[in-house]
């Protein structure tokens, strides 16, 4: 195998056999890697596992950026992760500035070395299995570098790990590579933001082909935000409708019938008293809109 570190290839070669037995990988269109020279491949993500799975088609070497996080963890399990994620061609980044700046660098890094370099252009995980707006980050990497995109996708990783859940299921997972795209037409036009979107557009276009995904016009982070922040409001308003109900078994006496407080005027729910959920927003309409870039 071509294009590996010598801690990567001991890791494979450890490992490799068992991670291919539980997920018994399968690929489509292999032929679209170089053997040689730089990609950029663009995946969407699904699961935590995808950065371990599509390395698992590949002869060579895919490096990803993770979070610093993990490779600052404290005791043996701390050191185990953080050897994990080096030994399986993890980067560690420090994203707490909120800029882009250290990963962009980190990944040309990557390809100016003729390397393989993995990222996801929607940011994050799906919080639903559906495909998200893409960020530009993988645009201004393919014009600063020069390489090809290829667009990648994965198929039910999300199945075998459901948002949420640390240990996936043993069961097959699958990865589609598709054309190499070109984006050399619009070199020198790294600073142009509607270069930068439609060259993103593209690439989130080519990886909705693949996977079959359906397609939303919104970040990823934004509707994660929103899907909590309901869920949230959701749990709140559960127990602001315990609270009422508290409220109208004491009115109303244990079988149901008006207590003496209750018949000087106070409402009860046999005689209008609003039901639990009444004048409660609805988890969602009070959030935000998607902003409009």
């Amino acid at each position: 195998m071509a294009d590996q570190s010598g801690f990567y290839r001991v890791v494979r070669t450890v490992g490799g056999p068992a991670m291919n037995a539980y997920f018994r990988p399968w690929a489509e269109g292999l032929a679209y890697v170089p053997s040689t020279g730089p990609a950029i491949l663009a995946s969407n993500h699904l699961a935590v596992i995808d950065s371990f799975v599509l390395p698992l088609v590949l002869d060579r070497q895919v490096k990803f950026l993770g979070k610093s996080d993990y490779f600052t963890g404290s005791g043996l399990k701390g050191r185990a992760v953080a050897g994990f994620m080096r030994g399986v061609g993890t980067i560690p980044v420090d994203r707490t500035g909120g800029k882009g700046d250290g990963a962009l660098k980190t990944g040309l890094k990557v390809l100016n070395s003729g390397g393989l370099f993995g990222i996801y252009p929607e940011g994050t995980r799906s919080p639903d299995g559906r495909l998200y707006r893409g960020k530009t980050g993988v645009a201004r990497l393919a014009l600063q570098s020069g390489a090809p995109v290829i667009p990648v996708a994965m198929i039910g990783s999300d199945t075998a790990q459901p948002l949420g859940q640390a240990m996936p299921k043993p069961m097959s997972v699958g990865v589609k590579f598709g054309h190499p795209l070109d984006f050399s037409r619009y070199e020198g036009m790294d600073n142009d933001r509607f270069v930068l979107r439609a060259i993103t557009d593209e690439i989130i276009y080519a990886i909705m082909k693949l996977s079959g995904q359906e397609y939303v016009d919104e970040y990823a982070a934004v509707a994660k935000a929103r899907i909590h922040a309901a869920k949230v409001a959701a749990k709140k308003a559960g127990g602001a409708a315990a609270g009422e109900d508290t409220a109208v078994a004491d009115a109303t006496g244990a079988h149901g019938e008006p207590n003496a407080t209750s018949t000087s005027g106070s409402p009860v729910a046999a005689s209008g008293l609003p039901v639990a959920t009444s004048g409660l927003p609805v988890a969602t309409s009070v959030m935000p809109a998607a902003p409009v870039q």
